[in-house]
């Protein structure tokens, strides 16, 4: 049994709790929810309820209203196997709003899920619990973000720090591969790949093929950090625009992938335009893709995407537990300039390059000083490369290695 961590998350949850009658934790599962709600110092003394034990899920579907009686708070695990609790707990709530009644948790994204969504509209606050990320893997969590600093005008920056390795990149954030559990990590992802298959998918929507779903979810694997043309991957997967699609919302709802949306200076373009794809866990896809090593000398076709994806996999742990608020994109000028993400609070904005090698050169700044000279309110440029120096090279531009990025 491993010591227990405090998540990036866990004071959102505990704040939300404080003002509001229903809070939902979702994510992907294995990512440490139910060890969250059962450890968390804060939601000690909670009533908890798990969908997980059979004979708890029918007791509810056939009266819910009795498991919901009392005054005491009550969390409930994998409450979106359960829809028809979701309605009585609508009705609690109306009846008598008070703040942290109910915390419930799931592996399906609940505001995709159009029952409960509009069961619950107007009375939760939705959280996410990402894989782990490297501030909660160092025990940093208690430190604020150094990204929201350069926002902010004035970065708190150290002389360096340590490179991200290969093996981390590698190793992902799900909790028994990160923390030493697993016998194996290839063993790991195999069962997990198997478990998601066999059980998640099959539980959240009618997959007639399960064969072709796991061919899809492999080619989108090796696609991670891409500009998404869904009409490719469709064909590559031998299979029609329209189940592609819906395969595909499938895995967004279930957390295993997201698709980032394009930074526009027009806002109502960005739903027309190809968003990037990636997978939420760079372990994950660098199992589903066959990597074993993304080290230099490696020579992987795959090593800037997967770092990228590792990138992308912090970058929405801390903006989902500490920057609500904000929201991350990527930028693309077709055939001149791109940005790998920005994140965007308000009017402003922080624009990130990922470079996986320990050096740059002046042609990978391109992207970067052409943001800059385009969007005039982008705070700073941030070049995040796998050294260990801190340099700033302009006004507003940077080259910040990525572990310090990220911490």
């Amino acid at each position: 049994m491993t010591t227990f961590r405090r998540r990036d998350v866990g004071p959102a949850v505990v704040r939300a709790l404080g003002s509001l009658p229903v809070v939902v934790l979702t994510g992907m599962r294995q990512t440490g929810k139910t060890t969250f709600l059962e450890h968390q110092p804060e939601l000690r003394g909670r009533r908890i309820v798990t969908f997980d034990d059979f004979a708890q899920l029918e007791a509810a579907r056939d009266n819910p209203e009795t498991l919901l009686a009392g005054d005491e708070p009550l969390t409930i695990d994998e409450a979106q196997k359960c829809p028809e609790l979701l309605t009585a707990i609508k009705r609690e709530v109306d009846r008598q709003r008070r703040p942290g009644r109910f915390l419930l948790s799931g592996s399906a994204n609940f505001a995709l899920l159009k029952d409960v969504s509009e069961t619950l509209a107007g009375r939760a606050l939705y959280l996410t619990m990402h894989p782990f990320s490297r501030r909660e893997l160092r025990g940093s969590v208690e430190a604020p973000p150094l990204l929201r600093s350069f926002l902010e005008a004035k970065p708190r920056l150290p002389a360096g720090g340590a490179p991200v390795s290969a093996d981390e990149v590698l190793t992902g954030g799900m909790p028994s591969v990160c923390l030493g559990e697993a016998l194996g990590r290839d063993l790991w992802f195999q069962g997990f790949e198997q478990t998601y298959l066999e059980r998640d998918v099959r539980s959240l929507a009618q997959v007639a093929d399960l064969v072709a779903f796991r061919r899809l979810m492999k080619l989108a694997a090796l696609r991670t950090a891409q500009v998404l043309n869904q009409t490719e991957l469709g064909r590559d997967a031998q299979l029609n625009a329209v189940t592609t699609g819906r395969y595909l919302a499938l895995m967004e709802t279930s957390y295993v992938l997201h698709r980032l949306p394009p930074y526009l200076s027009n806002r109502t373009s960005r739903v027309i335009k190809a968003p990037k794809l990636f997978f939420t866990d760079a372990g994950l896809a660098g199992y589903l893709t066959g990597v074993h090593d993304v080290a230099p000398a490696s020579d992987e076709p795959m090593r800037g995407a997967l770092f990228e994806t590792y990138v992308a996999q912090n970058l929405a742990s801390i903006l989902s537990a500490h920057w609500p608020q904000a929201r991350l994109h990527y930028w693309y000028v077709h055939g001149r300039h791109e940005v790998d993400f920005v994140v965007e609070a308000g009017r402003d904005c922080l624009a990130i390059e990922v470079k996986a090698a320990t050096r740059w050169e002046k042609r990978d700044l391109a992207g970067l000083q052409a943001f800059l000279a385009n969007v005039p309110r982008c705070r700073a440029a941030i070049l995040a490369y796998n050294g260990r120096e801190v340099v700033r090279l302009q006004d507003r531009l940077w080259a910040v290695p990525i572990g310090l990025m990220v911490s």
